[in-house]
C-alpha cells in the first residue's frame, strides 16, 4: 500500500502537463544549460547532439579525466555520471530540476575545473564514495 501511495505522489508531477510540455521543459533545461556553459566560458566539446530535436534530457561532455570531474561534481551537490571513456553526462529531469539548477550547475562545473578540484586523490580513486 505504502509503494502505491508514493507512486501516485511521484505521478502527481505529471497532473496537467503533456508530454509536449515535458519534452519542451527538457529543451528548456538543456538549453539553459548550454548558455550557461557558454557564459561562463566552459569549453568542454559537447558530445551530445546540439540540435534540439537530436537530444534527450542529458548532455554529455568530454574531459580527459570525467571520472574525477564527475566526483568533484557530486561533492558539490550535482549529480551525474560518468562514461568510459572521458564523459561527464548530466541528466536535466524537466519535472524536477529547474533553470535555476541548470544554471548552478553549469557555475559549480566551472568551478571544479577552474580550481582544480577533479585533481585531489579523492576524486580520482574509481570505487570511491563520496
Amino acid at each position: 500500500m505504502l509503494s502505491v501511495l508514493a507512486l501516485e505522489a511521484a505521478l502527481e508531477a505529471f497532473d496537467g502537463l503533456t508530454m509536449r510540455d515535458v519534452r519542451a521543459q527538457s529543451l528548456s533545461l538543456t538549453s539553459t544549460f548550454l548558455d550557461a556553459l557558454h557564459a561562463l566560458a566552459v569549453d568542454l566539446p559537447v558530445a551530445t547532439p546540439l540540435a534540439p530535436e537530436r537530444r534527450g534530457s542529458q548532455l554529455s561532455l568530454r574531459h580527459p579525466d570525467a571520472f574525477a570531474v564527475v566526483q568533484a561534481l557530486i561533492a558539490r551537490g550535482v549529480i551525474g555520471d560518468y562514461r568510459e571513456p572521458d564523459i561527464v553526462r548530466l541528466g536535466f529531469a524537466p519535472l524536477y530540476v529547474t533553470h535555476v539548477d541548470a544554471v548552478a550547475a553549469a557555475a559549480h562545473l566551472r568551478a571544479v575545473l577552474d580550481g582544480h578540484e577533479f585533481e585531489r586523490a579523492e576524486f580520482a580513486r574509481r570505487g570511491a564514495v563520496t
